[in-house]
């Protein structure tokens, strides 16, 4: 696995809650009500997701820290849906105060943690359970750091996906592996590096590109430079299909 370390992590969540916190106080209420990179989402959307995902991970630790766990969004998914569309509208200065508490609130339960490398720590601290995918405290804090950096470059604020660190495209190759049919063995070959190997399927596509375009084409986004080209058996071929995002909330039936 090429996740960071809880120390590591730390760091890297308090670089992407400013690089998020920045692009929003840069927004006007015409900005905010523009459409983002994401079907169907204005800006306004994408950043009432932001602040009510850190509040969600928020309580997720507040809780752990008591010995307990809590479902990730009050109602569900259909509780998140419903409170990002009654967010989305609100003026500039709003959700900019509103991910800025809840990002404080979040930064603050992280910064609170015990270091890791306390013998007491088991089962404590970065690794006291949580309901996110039946998980631990480190669970949640790449999952934040996977939405902070992600949709912050769905906002469309020129941040796009060839400004993630190698870390986080290498980070994003092994959790979503998961995207991969269970027919399909994919060879990742960032151009540069060492080829990466996921799915263990019998039909091997190999995918030559940049990193970033790698990462942003198992994300789910658009590659920003152009780069992606598949291969099977030394033929040019359409790039795999990818199995859904692996969400952490279940949908409602």
């Amino acid at each position: 696995m090429t996740s960071p370390a809880p120390d590591a992590l730390l760091a890297e969540l308090h670089k992407a809650a400013g690089i998020a916190a920045d692009t929003a106080a840069s927004f006007t209420d015409q900005d905010i009500a523009a459409p983002s990179t994401l079907p169907g989402w204005t800006r306004g959307h994408v950043l009432a997701h932001l602040a009510g995902i850190s509040n969600a991970m928020a309580r997720q630790l507040e809780f752990a820290a008591r010995d307990q766990t809590i479902e990730l969004y009050d109602g569900g998914f259909e509780g998140r849906t419903k409170a990002i569309d009654m967010a989305a509208g609100h003026s500039a200065a709003q959700h900019q105060a509103d991910l800025q508490e809840a990002l404080r609130r979040v930064l603050h339960n992280f910064d609170s943690l015990p270091d890791v490398k306390d013998s007491s720590a088991y089962r404590t601290g970065w690794y006291a359970p949580i309901s996110y995918r039946n998980g631990v405290v480190l669970d949640g804090g790449l999952a934040l750091w996977r939405e902070l950096v992600i949709h912050t470059s769905d906002l469309g604020s020129g941040r796009g996906p060839e400004t993630w660190s190698r870390q986080f495209c290498e980070h994003l190759f092994d959790f979503l592996a998961a995207r991969i049919r269970p027919e399909d063995r994919v060879v990742l070959q960032p151009l540069g590096l060492q080829p990466v190997t996921i799915g263990d399927g019998g039909r091997t596509t190999v995918v030559n590109g940049m990193l970033t375009d790698i990462a942003a084409w198992l994300a789910g986004r658009e590659p920003s430079l152009g780069s992606l080209r598949a291969q099977a058996a030394a033929d040019g071929v359409d790039l795999p299909e990818l199995l859904p995002w692996p969400a952490g909330v279940q949908a409602a039936k």
